[in-house]
């Protein structure tokens, strides 16, 4: 029997297409409840932008939070992932849900810079939504983990220091941190990433910026690539005497882990308000 590839999560999660469903059916909900500003733009494309989540009663200087879906770089959208906004809006702060353009009709380098884009975007429009720009703290599910560590990072991609603001926290969820591993994967002709850019743009590779903690979490039940890059990513921070948190969510797969980053009642939904909060 051929091997199973580790990066396809479909093959290890038998309800895949009813786990997407429920994530959009409880976004959607969630959105009908709360305050949500669509789409506001940053950049010239329609999938350059975010959608901003407002808590019930505003207080002036907010925390502000930015959420990158995942989606291997070619596919997720950020109207799937509105109720990842929930443990942040718990606690008083804003959230900004972002979306970018996609593999292969684009290069991974362009959508790097898009998120760094979208993160300025967002800091120099704080003080217009009510939030503080120096309250700023970042997370990210899947590939959404790898594009969140760009914005603390300099790549061997990167040919000067990455424009990006500075971030007080962030916290990286089932990320790839190798990419070495997906332009031979089930990937090759979703994405097509090419050899030069996995190297160009893999965060084990990176130089990473001082500052910002970083918590590092992925699910029980994923897949070993899963595990082994969340361990290799933090003992990499760890070499470089950056802030590290490094967590497993028990009994979770690579698509339940957003029902509990997504839950303020559940420990990882705990954490990521925590975040926000001492922001």
């Amino acid at each position: 029997m051929a091997e199973r590839d580790l990066y396809r999560n479909r093959d290890f999660i038998p309800d895949f297409d009813a786990i997407m469903a429920e994530t959009e059916a409880r976004s959607r909900a969630f959105a009908e409840r709360s305050r949500v500003e669509r789409n506001v733009s940053y950049g010239p494309s329609p999938r350059q932008s975010f959608d901003l989540v407002f808590p019930p009663e505003p207080a002036p200087n907010a925390p502000l939070h930015m959420f990158i879906h995942g989606g291997y770089w070619r596919a997720g959208s950020k109207e799937a992932h509105t109720l990842v906004a929930a443990p942040v809006i718990a606690v008083g702060g804003i959230a900004a849900l972002v979306s970018y353009d996609l593999m292969p009709d684009h290069r991974l380098a362009e959508i790097v810079a898009q998120v760094r884009s979208a993160a300025r975007h967002l800091v120099e429009l704080a003080p217009e939504i009510g939030a503080d720009p120096a309250r700023f703290t970042v997370s990210g599910h899947s590939a959404g983990a790898h594009l969140a560590t760009v914005l603390a990072s300099r790549a061997p991609g990167d040919d000067r220091s990455p424009d990006a603001p500075n971030l007080r926290g962030m916290l990286l969820v089932s990320g790839i941190y190798d990419l070495s591993g997906i332009p031979g994967s089930f990937l090759k002709d979703e994405a097509k990433m090419r050899a030069d850019e996995a190297q160009s743009w893999s965060p084990l590779a990176a130089r990473h910026t001082p500052g910002p903690l970083r918590i590092i979490t992925r699910g029980e039940e994923e897949t070993a690539p899963f595990h082994d890059q969340a361990i290799a990513l933090n003992s990499v921070l760890a070499r470089e005497a950056q802030k590290t948190e490094l967590r497993t969510e028990p009994g979770v797969n690579h698509l339940t882990i957003v029902f509990e980053l997504s839950n303020p009642q559940a420990p990882l939904g705990r954490r990521l308000s925590g975040l926000v909060a001492a922001s």
